[in-house]
């Protein structure tokens, strides 16, 4: 497996408050700005085929506008009911006043 770093966003796009969602390659993915540091996940919830980028952050915590469930935005992690699959989560990082995202990639 090889990974691949993508070109996705201006920094400038993500702000602290609003995730933001974005194509890359076919894939919507979710940006959000937490404490400086960005992170990127699938933006479709797992349990009710919700967008993520329209639900609500608070810290760390992405919550689904469907039915409340919230997963944290730096591992993917479902956090409570009525979620039971996580979703996935990518490396991001901000190289000037771009935003980048790794896919890994099966070789």
């Amino acid at each position: 497996m090889s990974e691949r770093w993508l070109d996705v966003c201006a920094a400038e796009d993500i702000s602290d408050d609003t995730p933001l969602a974005a194509a890359v390659e076919g894939k919507e993915i979710a940006l959000y700005r937490v404490d400086g540091a960005v992170y990127a996940t699938d933006n479709l919830c797992t349990h009710g085929s919700a967008r993520l980028c329209d639900g609500f952050l608070e810290g760390h915590e992405i919550e689904c506008p469907l039915h409340q469930g919230r997963f944290d935005v730096r591992n993917g992690r479902a956090l409570c009911a009525p979620l039971t699959a996580d979703i996935q989560a990518y490396p991001a990082r901000t190289e000037g006043e771009r935003v980048f995202v790794r896919f890994d990639i099966q070789t």
